[in-house]
């Protein structure tokens, strides 16, 4: 039996779409690559929790109740960003309650491997109002995909998706120690031997800031 648990969380869903550009829609972005990254967990040894499976409307507490109650280790919401105008910004993102500990660990740890997919990295930033973040009992992290209003970052979540997923999952495998899974070695392991130096911080601070509330999902 596997030891290890992640929840992963599909942000927005049914009535919420979340950010949308011209007919696309975060929530569908979102559960397409929650449901791809949890396909390669659990094939490499770690049980995976569901905040959502299709296409259904959940407040950001009761995701945050249910992966507490499932008893997930680590917990992971995958959004898209967006920006006032299209094409303004670029790049991935990773939002943690407080930069400290294991979690800013995961965060640069799938920040570095989207780097290594052709995304920009725009590094880890701090959000303590997302009910997701505070709420969570478990390390938690929130990443950003890419921006939904740029055609770059949509260029590379659909034409490479499946190195996307693979880059958010050997993200969190990297992290977890081998001891504390079943490990298959399945997943890509695509670009364990990045720079020390992708993490790029120093962006202009407004570029976080994308009219999220505290009820981001």
């Amino acid at each position: 039996m596997s030891k290890y648990k992640v929840a992963l969380d599909a942000g927005h869903g049914g009535s919420d779409p979340g950010a949308v550009y011209n007919d696309r829609q975060e929530k569908d972005d979102t559960l397409d690559l929650a449901l791809a990254v949890g396909d390669i967990l659990k094939k490499n040894g770690v049980d995976v929790f569901y905040t959502r499976t299709n296409d259904e409307y959940e407040t950001p507490f009761k995701k945050a109740t249910d992966a507490n109650n499932s008893g997930a280790d680590l917990f992971v919401s995958i959004h898209r960003n967006s920006s006032e105008k299209p094409n303004q910004y670029s790049g991935v993102e990773t939002l943690v309650y407080n930069d400290s500990g294991f979690k800013s660990e995961v965060a640069r740890n799938i920040n570095n491997q989207l780097e290594n997919v052709g995304f920009k990295n725009l590094g880890v930033d701090t959000r303590k109002n997302l009910v997701v973040l505070k709420r969570t009992k478990m390390p938690a992290v929130l990443v950003e995909a890419g921006f939904i209003n740029n055609e770059k970052d949509n260029y590379i979540f659909d034409q490479e998706f499946d190195k996307v997923a693979n880059a958010i999952a050997d993200g969190i495998l990297e992290s977890i120690p081998a001891s504390a899974r079943n490990n298959n070695n399945n997943h890509s392991n695509n670009n364990n031997n990045k720079n020390d130096n992708t993490s790029n911080n120093s962006r202009n601070d407004n570029i976080s800031n994308n009219n999220r509330n505290d009820n981001i999902n």
